[in-house]
């Protein structure tokens, strides 16, 4: 392992969704390739996407896939702070990986309250930066957004504290490059200007090299040389923030393969549950809402969910809970997970006002289960056994509802019941990446098909994907001027 210490690097954007995530995650497995011992951080991270640290402690699922690319185990320190939005102005505060209650924008944006965030986000650097090398750093949405600078703990704040080489990302597929990179550059003041050591270009198609003269017209406009223009690509699999994903889902039902819809929920969490069975041959997996495509699925699952109460009310209002219980009625496979699992139950009583005003809320029924959510949440990685067919595997549980079993799914590694196991097309589980296990994928299908035994590498898929990943880097982006930017 090299010991040559390098600066962190810091990787921001014009606006949400241009790249950064994938770009950090990217910049991760290169320097591990390159023999460092790289780490992620992301001071803010608003998203319904979760992953439980060996710490039982709760970050971003993004961080989480970033220290994946590093080849180490996540920790708190990664993501100190995690917005995880219950409505449109309201989100819980993961605060050091445990809840800190709810809050409104105008609460967690007050100006006071941002820089004891602060506080915690520069603590939580400072430990991970003695302990790798170098850190990789990501901002959140766009750092010309000017009415939030006075609260930034995110950002070119972060920035400057760490004193970390900047590179300032833009997608050149959204249109309007130059002003989008001219703008963001022209609004920064001076000292954050000077941070920003180069540009990235991201999501180009076509041949890059017609794009030489517009390359030179950004270093012109903006004084920033372009450090690397990185073509689109859809061949190269890297687990998606739900802000990403949940804008374009698949959502069609096909003639020719197994159809499992998951329903897409309001508050849908976690969707990364379903990311092992989307590649499993066979199998077309669909988010959906639309009771035509639901009624045609070969098999339904209840996803996690953020504020289940509500989504609970929003399958009745819009119809989606008639035809899950007709889909059940029928004998057809139905499962749940987390939340899900709540929904099938019989009740749902929130006497804390976890989720909102409504203290309690009846489930379809199919489950002879009740359900307390508590003020503490379970965050833990697991391991579990089957307990009424042949399986196992591992796992994480992210929830504050306790639901008392009967007839549980499984055994988890802590000695606890997990889950209720109606019969081998209905089962519901707190698990989340339960189907990541080939063993549960192999026992649903078989209960809509026959089936070989189901082989998938899910993890080394991962790798390999990241391998690709640092390869379209290497092979786009000026590595030597990188370094260079890093040097102490």
């Amino acid at each position: 392992m090299i010991t040559k210490e390098l600066k962190p690097i810091m990787f921001v954007g014009t606006g949400s969704d241009v790249g950064k995530s994938v770009v950090n995650t990217a910049f991760c497995r290169v320097f591990l390739q390159d023999g460092y011992n790289p780490a992620p951080f992301k001071a803010q991270n608003m998203s319904l996407n979760s992953y439980a640290t060996n710490e039982d402690l709760e970050i971003g699922r993004a961080q989480a896939v970033q220290a994946e690319a590093c080849g180490i185990e996540c920790l708190s320190d990664m993501n100190p702070v995690l917005l995880k939005p219950t409505d449109h102005t309201n989100a819980q505060v993961v605060l050091n990986g445990k809840p800190a209650g709810n809050k409104s924008a105008a609460e967690y944006f007050n100006k006071n309250h941002r820089d004891g965030y602060f506080k915690n986000v520069t603590s939580a650097y400072n430990r991970l930066k003695k302990n790798y090398n170098p850190i990789v750093i990501e901002g959140a949405g766009s750092i010309s957004e000017v009415n939030l600078w006075s609260t930034d703990i995110v950002n070119m704040r972060m920035a400057l504290y760490s004193k970390a080489s900047v590179f300032l990302v833009a997608d050149i597929d959204k249109g309007g490059i130059f002003g989008s990179l001219y703008g963001t550059v022209l609004l920064l003041p001076e000292e954050e200007r000077k941070a920003i050591r180069g540009i990235i270009i991201n999501k180009f198609r076509g041949d890059i090299k017609l794009f030489s003269q517009g390359k030179e017209i950004i270093e012109k406009l903006t004084g920033i040389p372009v450090v690397g223009i990185l073509p689109w690509f859809d061949d190269i699999f890297i687990e998606q923030e739900d802000s990403v994903f949940l804008d374009n889902p698949k959502t069609k039902i096909s003639e020719r393969e197994v159809n499992i819809a998951v329903v897409l929920l309001k508050h849908l969490s976690n969707f990364t549950d379903f990311n092992t069975l989307a590649q499993v041959p066979g199998i077309n997996l669909i988010y959906t809402r639309n009771l035509t495509e639901l009624q045609k699925a070969d098999i339904i699952i209840i996803p996690g969910s953020k504020n289940t109460i509500a989504d609970l009310a929003f399958l009745r209002s819009e119809g989606l809970a008639g035809v899950i219980l007709r889909h059940y009625s029928e004998g057809k496979p139905l499962y749940g997970i987390c939340g899900g699992f709540q929904i099938m139950g019989e009740w749902i009583h929130d006497p804390f006002h976890i989720e909102g005003e409504i203290e309690s809320m009846p489930g379809l029924g199919i489950f002879p289960v009740q359900t307390t959510l508590e003020k503490e949440k379970k965050t833990r990685k697991c391991k579990f056994s089957l307990t009424n067919f042949e399986g196992y595997g591992e796992g994480y549980e992210i929830h504050s509802g306790i639901t008392s079993t009967t007839a549980p799914f499984a055994v988890l590694d802590d000695g606890t019941n997990d889950g209720y196991y109606l019969n081998p097309k209905t089962w519901g589980t707190y698990i989340h990446g339960v189907f990541d296990n080939t063993s549960i994928i192999s026992s649903i299908l078989e209960e809509v098909k026959s089936s070989e035994k189901i082989e998938i590498d899910y993890k080394g898929y991962k790798e390999e994907n990241y391998n690709l990943l640092a390869d379209w880097v290497r092979n786009n982006v000026n590595m030597e001027y990188i370094y260079k930017t890093l040097e102490i």
